[in-house]
């Protein structure tokens, strides 16, 4: 089967106004809007006025030309595009962190709207999804829990017990990404709802849980090296008795797994392609301070092993892109388990790649590097993170070892 990597007729047009966009306003907005964080004593969960008409201001100008919610792939909503298609437009969105949320493409909320269309009952879309296909609310994805080690999920302990017409929710869940911002008003919740008995992975549900239930309490921000990622933030969260209707069930019983899995997929390609999209505004950034900064009687290019660095950085997101490009095709072709060993394959690479990438610009800009002054020290801190989510490393690289060792059994 043939396979195309490349840019259709159709994705061209709008990849070119997403570039212009990106490289035009947002890149120039993304500094202002996080520096509003807390600025003068505000609430630095809230969104600030100026943040507020910094962010509205450019999705109107996104909803204006139609750029909106491309993630809604293989779905008779939005453009429908390839998953192919869609890496193309997430590599030029993630070149900053503000850049997803103007095209209400940001994640978590991109795969929370992705199971609430797939696997949701009309109730979660009418109350959940239409919102959110709106950007007028945010979500959040509750997995993690400090006790266990989850990235083996069937770990999990958080429990969900049916009691009559409803399913009462105890336990803690951290790194719960999107949960502090105030604008989040639902969480997709993983929990435990069979003993040993069952199968190890029909021992887990989905649940819708609205955020303001009663029980549910915000205990701390975790930190990523020292900062608390305002306003989104990393919530670590305890529930206690937390009484939902069994309508807040996902699927069924037993299928959590089923769920996660069809939400993790697609959301760890958007993740490698923004990583890529990252790589590319570092090396930029790094060419750009090698010829107009001078040291030693030359510009900062000719001396060391300055060319070798950025030619080795060139090529390893050649390299990075092409693999994301694959694994997006595979998972085009409607095989999941044919597609996983690809997406743990650049689950490792991306994020890897863009960390090289990024800490070369950062040494070629010396302490400033590490300053507020450029975006590289954020960048940096975001993709050590992305080497955790989704999975760590090692994880991705047992499943690639796994399906090479299976052909010699």
């Amino acid at each position: 089967m043939e396979m195309n990597l490349g840019k259709t007729e159709r994705l061209k047009p709008i990849l070119e106004k997403v570039t212009q966009l990106m490289q035009e306003e947002v890149l120039a907005a993304d500094m202002e809007f996080h520096q509003e964080i807390g600025k003068d004593g505000a609430d630095r969960w809230d969104m600030t006025p100026r943040q507020a008409d910094i962010l509205e201001g450019l999705q109107t100008k996104a909803r204006e030309q139609g750029l909106w919610n491309f993630w809604l792939t293989d779905s008779d909503k939005g453009y429908g595009l390839s998953t192919v298609e869609y890496a193309h437009l997430a590599e030029q969105m993630g070149w900053c962190v503000l850049g997803p949320q103007v095209f209400n493409c940001s994640a978590p909320d991109t795969g929370n709207m992705e199971v609430f269309e797939r696997y949701g009952t009309q109730e979660h879309k009418d109350r959940w999804l239409a919102p959110l296909l709106e950007s007028k609310i945010k979500s959040a994805y509750l997995m993690t829990e400090p006790d266990v080690a989850s990235s083996d999920a069937t770990n999990l302990r958080f429990e969900a017990i049916l009691d009559g017409d409803e399913y009462v929710l105890n336990g803690e869940k951290y790194w719960s990404s999107g949960a502090g911002d105030k604008r989040c008003e639902v969480y997709i919740l993983m929990a435990k709802t069979a003993g040993e008995e069952a199968p190890r992975h029909a021992r887990h549900s989905m649940f819708v849980v609205p955020a303001d239930t009663p029980g549910i309490e915000i205990l701390r921000a975790m930190t990523v090296f020292g900062h608390d990622d305002a306003p989104h933030g990393h919530m670590h969260i305890r529930f206690t008795d937390v009484r939902i209707p069994k309508s807040a069930l996902l699927l069924g019983e037993g299928r959590g797994f089923e769920v996660s899995q069809g939400r993790l997929g697609p959301g760890r390609i958007h993740h490698c392609m923004r990583a890529i999209g990252q790589a590319e505004r570092a090396l930029e950034l790094m060419c750009k301070r090698s010829m107009s900064r001078t040291a030693f009687g030359k510009p900062l290019a000719k001396l060391g092993g300055n060319y070798d660095i950025i030619a080795d950085c060139r090529i390893g997101i050649e390299q990075a892109r092409l693999l994301c490009l694959k694994a997006a095709w595979m998972m085009d072709q409607g095989d999941p388990s044919a597609a996983a060993p690809w997406i743990s394959q650049i689950k490792v690479v991306a994020p890897n790649m863009a960390l090289k990438v990024i800490d070369e610009a950062i040494q070629m800009f010396g302490g400033t590097g590490i300053s507020q002054d450029t975006p590289l020290a954020e960048m940096y801190a975001q993709m050590r993170t992305l080497r955790f989510a989704d999975g760590p490393d090692s994880v991705h690289r047992m499943q690639v070892a796994r399906k090479e060792l299976a052909q010699y059994r």
